[in-house]
């Protein structure tokens, strides 16, 4: 689905209640394959910043401020589903995060924040 048959049907794709669902989750899946908005060739490629993002994890855990994390898997091939567009790379989402963090009933408030 592009956005160009999107817009102009919008009309056709929601009908009924159930189909706002599942027009969220195409948007989502157009989203996560870079199919949503035009790639820019300028942009930063994603493995410049994923390097950038190891190298501030290293630099927190020498100075203590988080905690060594284990290495995570490599992605397999059998595991990707869909080609991505150029400059783009696939990572687990422990690759790109310092910590998860949960506060009172699931929220990542705490009392210092």
């Amino acid at each position: 689905m592009a956005l160009d048959l999107l817009f102009p049907n919008f009309d056709e794709l929601i009908r009924k209640p159930e189909d706002v669902q599942r027009l969220n989750e195409a948007i989502l899946q157009l989203a996560m394959q870079g199919k949503l908005v035009a790639q820019d060739p300028n942009d930063e490629p994603a493995g410049e910043l994923l390097k950038r993002i190891e190298a501030e994890k290293k630099r927190l855990v020498q100075e203590r401020k988080i905690g060594k994390s284990k290495p995570m898997a490599s992605i397999r091939q059998h595991e990707i589903s869909y080609e991505l567009p150029n400059g783009w790379c696939w990572a687990r989402l422990g690759d790109v995060i310092l910590e998860i963090q949960t506060g009172p009933f699931g929220s990542t408030l705490h009392k210092s924040d």
